[in-house]
């Protein structure tokens, strides 16, 4: 019985049903006369609300007479829509809601995860949330098609007069002589994956190359580097609170929606592939 009162399927329905009770009490039995239409004071508030929300003023109360008179005709012409079975097999109609049972089961999300709980999807999903590389470094850009046929030797020059202490200012670039504790994804947005990829191969303190990028070749001075790591909950616990409770908020649903599944039974015509008409 304990389990039971646990479900959420059990107080979803309970809420529905005391909704339903202390509307038809509010209203002193409308639900039992369904010829009738009540404005209720929300409704008129509501209605008011909107109107203030688009014109930045209250109503005059020709203005919200004629809010009233409209919402009556849309629940008139709603009822008797309903009446005629026109929602059925609308698909506009059939998705509306269906969303708003989705999103009835929202209202409810799941509890909190605990620190343990937290950890644990970390471990699980490490590679989600790995620290990536980061880097500081100099780079001297030479433009292919600036160089042509000089490029090499150009750059070989380049590495010997850096490598003495020299100053080279290279070709002309919008791209950063110098990055300072850059992430490796900010250095391939700017750089190119080739060149973001080549960085975690060299070594520390002296220049190298050529690199290449999407724009050329460059020499590069890395004067610090860290490698990937598993990150630490205290770095990233946002955003795994974030997907843990998102993913139990799908597992809810999903067993929300397997409960509900399991009190139909679905019989699927087969379809005759030469007419494409379903078979009898």
């Amino acid at each position: 019985m304990r389990r039971l009162l646990r479900e959420p399927l059990v107080h979803f329905l309970g809420l529905g049903l005391l909704l339903f009770l202390l509307y038809g009490w509010l209203h002193g039995g409308v639900l039992s006369r369904p010829e009738e239409i009540v404005v209720s004071r929300g409704q008129m508030q509501s209605l008011q609300s909107q109107f203030e929300g688009v014109w930045q003023r209250a109503p005059t109360s020709k203005e919200l007479q004629g809010l009233v008179d409209s919402w009556v005709r849309e629940e008139v012409l709603y009822r008797e829509g309903l009446a005629a079975g026109l929602d059925r097999d609308d698909p506009i109609v059939r998705r509306r809601v269906g969303q708003k049972i989705e999103f009835m089961i929202d209202v409810a999300p799941p509890a909190a995860p605990t620190e343990a709980e937290l950890q644990a999807w970390l471990d699980t999903h490490a590679d989600r949330y790995a620290i990536e590389p980061r880097y500081s470094l100099r780079q001297v850009y030479f433009d292919p098609a600036r160089r042509g046929a000089s490029l090499d030797a150009a750059v070989a020059a380049a590495l010997r007069a850096l490598a003495s202490g020299k100053a080279v200012a290279g070709d002309s670039t919008l791209l950063p002589a110098v990055l300072d504790d850059a992430a490796a994804s900010d250095i391939e947005r700017q750089f190119g994956a080739e060149f973001a990829a080549s960085l975690k191969d060299l070594p520390v303190g002296r220049w190298q190359g050529p690199l290449k990028s999407a724009f050329g070749l460059h020499v590069v001075d890395v004067s610090a580097s860290q490698a990937a790591r598993p990150a630490k909950l205290a770095e990233v616990r946002p955003a795994v609170e974030r997907d843990l409770t998102e993913a139990r908020n799908d597992e809810s649903k999903k067993a929300y929606y397997e409960k509900l599944r399991s009190k139909y039974t679905v019989r699927v015509e087969a379809v005759n592939p030469e007419s494409g008409a379903a078979s009898k």
